[in-house]
C-alpha cells in the first residue's frame, strides 16, 4: 500500500480507514458526567459530576492526541483537549 498523505491521515496500521470508533471508557464516563451535570444545577453534587467531566474527557482526549490510530483521531484528540481546557478557562472568568 502506498503511504500517501490521505493513508497517514485517515487509514490505520490495517488500511482501515477510521474516522469513528466504539467508545472507550473515558469517553462514556465523560459524556455520562457532562450529561448528569446538565441535569444537577448546583450543589456538591455539579462540583464533583463536573470535576469527573473534566478529568475523563481530558483523559480521552490525551490518549487520542499520543495513541490515537492515524493523523484524523489525532488531531481530533488535540482539538478537544484545547476545548476541554479552555471551558475551564471561560468557567471560571
Amino acid at each position: 500500500m502506498e503511504n500517501t498523505l490521505f493513508d497517514k491521515t485517515f487509514r490505520d496500521n490495517e488500511g482501515n480507514i477510521v474516522i469513528a470508533q466504539p467508545p472507550n471508557l473515558p469517553l462514556l464516563v465523560g459524556i455520562t458526567a457532562s450529561v448528569l451535570s446538565l441535569i444537577v444545577k448546583s450543589g456538591n453534587i455539579h462540583i464533583g459530576l463536573e470535576a469527573v467531566a473534566f478529568g475523563s474527557l481530558f483523559t480521552w482526549a490525551w490518549q487520542e492526541l499520543f495513541e490515537g490510530v492515524n493523523y484524523f483521531r489525532r488531531a481530533l484528540g488535540l482539538l478537544v483537549l484545547i476545548a476541554v481546557i479552555a471551558s475551564r478557562f471561560s468557567n471560571n472568568v
